[in-house]
């Protein structure tokens, strides 16, 4: 009986010691990667020069944080329970599975899990505004700085205004659509100070500013730093990798973490204002090297944007892991979408029109979309690579169910679920000058290394320069530096794209 009690009593003791120990972790308030649930919902925009129009039910993109869920990533290791939040990764086959999040990545979680991160971001766009704005709602510090001092002009004297103001301050950057907020970012006056003051760096801006910047930066960055490219484009990661490998011993090299798309789609109302259509549900990502990704890089890309809810609202991951830069590149299918898109409106944004872009995705060019993608899965099934199909990546980008044509999902985000875009409204937009020599003629190196021709892409960059007066298959610089004439195979190609080494030059 006596040792009954010695054993009661200790128990006891443990127990009191827990709760002494955990009453802190209860009281305290720190940031949560996992949002909680959906508080809000959105009725579609109905001006007629609205950018977007959001979408009525936008479970995935108005999330609140709950005191009680923040302290998951210490008290599941404490318990010992499974977390219910889902995981999809695909580290073997590029497929995208769905798990329940080991306690590895919890422990992971729980090691990149900070708020007021310095987040620097390249770019001062509406993906780039977009992308700050998230940030500012999941509790971190984001800085803009545009590489031509314009696209933040504005925003320094609305800066400037503030600071002379005694009350009534309020944010200097204005967020519609799929959120709803003012808030004042950090301005960067130049690249040293951005790159100075941040520990990651975001890449936001066209694709043919990247060598430029890759070229500035790689002497100004240091071990510590994180470089996160959104979205990345023509194996650039790559080149900027190599710049780094040559500064760096190799165990020092920063690492480089490829997006495979942005955190949104936005207009840029003006220059102190961005309209977010959607926020994604999934991203695809790689690192460099690849083994970041896995101990380190999707933990800290879920601290910064947080995590989503899959059909069933169960909490999942927003980012996906890719096996390297040839599965990033062959997963991006916005260049495809854009030239079908662009070609059969090639009228209305030579006009200037107001049009909506996805209604004029009609039949036949929701056929042409759906033919072109064809073709990148055939070059990605010969590289030994598992993609998302167009219809997996519409489902997925505006969380609409997947139907019988592209041309009918289109019609369904407008009618059933109230999203859509304007289109292009300019003849120089990013979806012919960015698009069709940074993504189709990637697309047509990589059909003709491995012995599949991209026919439609090689036609579509043919017709739209010869309505340009340009030859776009000439002005990516990217693949100019890589030397990809070089490169003897695609395995090759794929090994650097998972190491980061360049080996052909």
């Amino acid at each position: 009986m006596a040792r009954n009690r010695d054993a009661f009593a200790l128990r006891a003791n443990r127990n009191i010691i827990v709760i002494i120990f955990a009453l802190p972790l209860l009281c305290a308030r720190p940031f949560c990667p996992f949002p909680a649930g959906v508080v809000d919902s959105f009725t579609p925009l109905t001006i007629p020069s609205s950018p977007c129009l959001v979408a009525r039910n936008t479970n995935a993109n108005c999330v609140k944080r709950k005191n009680t869920l923040s302290l998951l990533p210490v008290l599941i290791p404490l318990c010992g329970h499974k977390c219910n939040i889902q995981r999809n990764s695909a580290p073997n086959d590029d497929t995208t599975i769905t798990s329940t999040i080991s306690p590895t990545v919890v422990k992971e979680m729980e090691k990149e899990t900070k708020t007021n991160q310095k987040v620097g971001i390249i770019g001062a766009g509406a993906i780039s505004y977009a992308t700050a704005a998230i940030l500012h709602e999941n509790k971190h510090d984001p800085m803009i700085w545009s590489p031509s001092g314009k696209g933040t002009i504005d925003l320094f004297q609305s800066l400037e205004q503030q600071s002379s103001q005694t009350e009534g301050k309020d944010g200097i950057l204005t967020v519609s659509g799929a959120r709803d907020f003012k808030f004042t970012p950090r301005i960067a006056s130049n690249l040293s100070q951005l790159v100075n003051e941040n520990d990651i760096l975001i890449i936001a801006l066209p694709a043919n500013g990247h060598l430029k910047v890759f070229q500035e930066m790689a002497p100004l960055v240091l071990s510590h730093h994180v470089i996160i490219i959104s979205s990345h484009s023509s194996l650039g990661g790559l080149y900027l990798s190599q710049l780094l490998h040559d500064r760096f011993d190799k165990e020092k090299v920063p690492p480089i973490i490829a997006w495979g798309t942005t955190a949104a789609t936005a207009r840029q109302s003006s220059l102190t204002s961005v309209q977010i259509c959607t926020v994604r549900s999934k991203i695809d990502l790689c690192t460099l090297p690849q083994s970041y990704a896995s101990t380190h890089g999707i933990a800290l890309c879920t601290n910064l944007f947080g995590t989503t809810k899959n059909s069933k609202q169960e909490e999942e991951e927003i980012f996906v892991e890719r096996n390297g830069l040839l599965a990033i590149s062959l997963s991006n299918l916005n260049a495809q979408n854009h030239l079908g898109i662009a070609l059969g409106n090639m009228s209305r944004m030579e006009r200037g029109e107001s049009w909506s872009q996805m209604l004029n995705i009609t039949p036949n060019i929701g056929r042409l979309l759906e033919e072109l993608d064809q073709e990148r899965l055939r070059i990605a099934d010969a590289c030994h690579v598992k993609v998302r199909t167009i219809f997996e990546h519409f489902s997925l980008s505006f969380h609409v169910p997947i139907s019988s044509s592209i041309s009918k999902m289109n019609f369904d985000m407008v009618h059933d679920l109230g999203i859509d875009v304007n289109g292009p409204n300019d003849a120089n937009s990013r979806y012919v000058t960015e698009d069709v020599p940074y993504g189709l003629t990637l697309i047509v190196v990589l059909g003709k290394l491995v012995g599949e021709r991209a026919w439609l892409h090689e036609s579509g960059i043919n017709i739209i320069s010869a309505m340009y007066g340009r030859e776009f298959e000439k002005e990516n610089d990217l693949l100019d530096a890589l030397a990809l004439d070089n490169v003897k195979s695609v395995e090759e190609l794929d090994v650097a794209g998972r190491t980061g080494i360049i080996t052909w030059k």
